[in-house]
């Protein structure tokens, strides 16, 4: 199995930075240019003008700012929860058990170089570390939790690290943290797979989203000095282009009031996630789709960063290119290198990427900071590599 290949293949350092501590020691808050604390919450499988036309999200969405062209960037599930913290999605065509070799960075290396505090919370995960595929509700018996919607866990180097794995938790831990005011700076929060309308509907998850998240928009807890992105993983529609409705969130100390209830026209996706979150802390970059990556105009408006703009009816990121986890044997494609020679908006590449991967930059794939992303229609230029996947299985 490739994951079992990527996770002891002696090539592999366990993980790219040195993480020999028992806990983590954070300092006090990091103070961000327009945030403390970033909060995004996903939800499944929704085409834009169903979730817009949901009126409890309209009710969230009124207060805070729409994004109107923000972008998924592939189906199905799992590449898009992958590329949201990765800067990749490594040509995942499928929603399998793919776990990133230790040597793949991700916006958890960045954090930590910095610092800053990182938690996810996923519903339903049985207990805190959790790296299983699944966990039903317990009493209905109804599917929950899922891996491929736990980014963080599909990285090796947060699985094989006992300290990190212990900042993937569930719901449980989320209200307990929450109470003590001990929640981190970065959080990803999945709900269960009836809650985020994976196995029901948008109906049956805005309903869920309004109780869960419309109280704790008066937490001081959770609010203050933070912004929530509540966006979908992707559209329902395959052939369509695939936006999907996202709108940001916060106290008039983070949403101006002259900017609630106002649309963000700017081309977004996936990857702005990780630019914005760059971009707030001043934090390196991956070397990877994350540089280059529209920032939130929000943000842009403090960090100096340029917005830039792209014809939207070309994008239409339905399909996934090749690559190492692609399930085609016609469509594999080696691990790509990173470009460790990046310098965007004066964000440069984290030192223990370089260090790792300074020396094979004729084989990166990601010159030129693109705003526009590969797609299965315009791949990435590969180098020249076997096609025969025995040597991918063979172990």
């Amino acid at each position: 199995m490739l994951t079992s290949l990527l996770l002891i293949s002696p090539f592999f350092p366990l993980a790219l930075g040195d993480y020999g501590y028992d806990k983590y020691d954070y300092s006090p808050i990091v103070k961000g240019n327009t945030f403390n604390r970033f909060i995004t919450i996903w939800l499944e499988n929704t085409d834009y003008s169903k979730a817009a036309g949901d009126p409890n999200l309209q009710f969230f969405a009124k207060q805070g700012i729409t994004l109107t062209n923000y972008f998924a960037l592939t189906h199905p599930s799992e590449p898009n929860y992958v590329a949201a913290i990765s800067g990749d999605y490594y040509g995942i065509d499928n929603d399998e058990d793919n776990v990133l070799p230790a040597n793949v960075s991700s916006i958890v290396d960045l954090l930590d170089d910095r610092g800053i505090s990182w938690g996810e919370y996923q519903e339903y995960m049985p207990y805190t570390g959790f790296t299983g595929m699944s966990f039903k509700e317990p009493k209905t018996h109804k599917n929950g939790y899922v891996k491929k919607h736990n980014p963080a866990i599909m990285h090796a180097s947060v699985a094989n690290n006992a300290t990190r794995r212990a900042n993937t938790k569930n719901f449980e831990s989320f209200y307990a943290d929450l109470k003590n005011n001990q929640l981190p700076q970065w959080i990803f929060i999945t709900p269960d797979q009836q809650h985020n309308g994976h196995d029901t509907s948008v109906t049956y998850a805005g309903k869920w989203l309004r109780g869960f998240l419309e109280p704790l928009l008066k937490d001081p807890n959770f609010m203050t000095d933070t912004l929530v992105l509540v966006t979908f993983d992707e559209n329902e529609t395959y052939t369509a282009q695939n936006r999907v409705f996202s709108f940001l969130l916060g106290n008039e100390n983070i949403i101006p009031k002259k900017l609630v209830g106002t649309k963000d026209e700017a081309y977004y996706n996936h990857y702005s996630e990780i630019s914005s979150v760059q971009a707030n802390w001043g934090l390196k970059t991956l070397g990877r789709y994350d540089v280059g990556a529209n920032v939130f105009d929000l943000v842009r408006q403090n960090s100096g960063d340029k917005v830039r703009s792209l014809d939207i009816t070309k994008v239409f990121n339905n399909e996934s290119y090749p690559g190492i986890f692609n399930s085609e044997d016609s469509s594999w494609a080696p691990l790509p290198v990173p470009d460790t020679e990046a310098k965007f908006a004066g964000r440069t590449v984290l030192e223990s990427i370089k260090r790792y991967w300074g020396k094979q930059q004729s084989k990166s794939v990601y010159k030129g900071a693109p705003l526009m992303v590969p797609t299965a229609q315009n791949p990435p230029v590969y180098p020249r590599h076997s096609r025969n996947r025995k040597n991918k299985n063979s172990h």
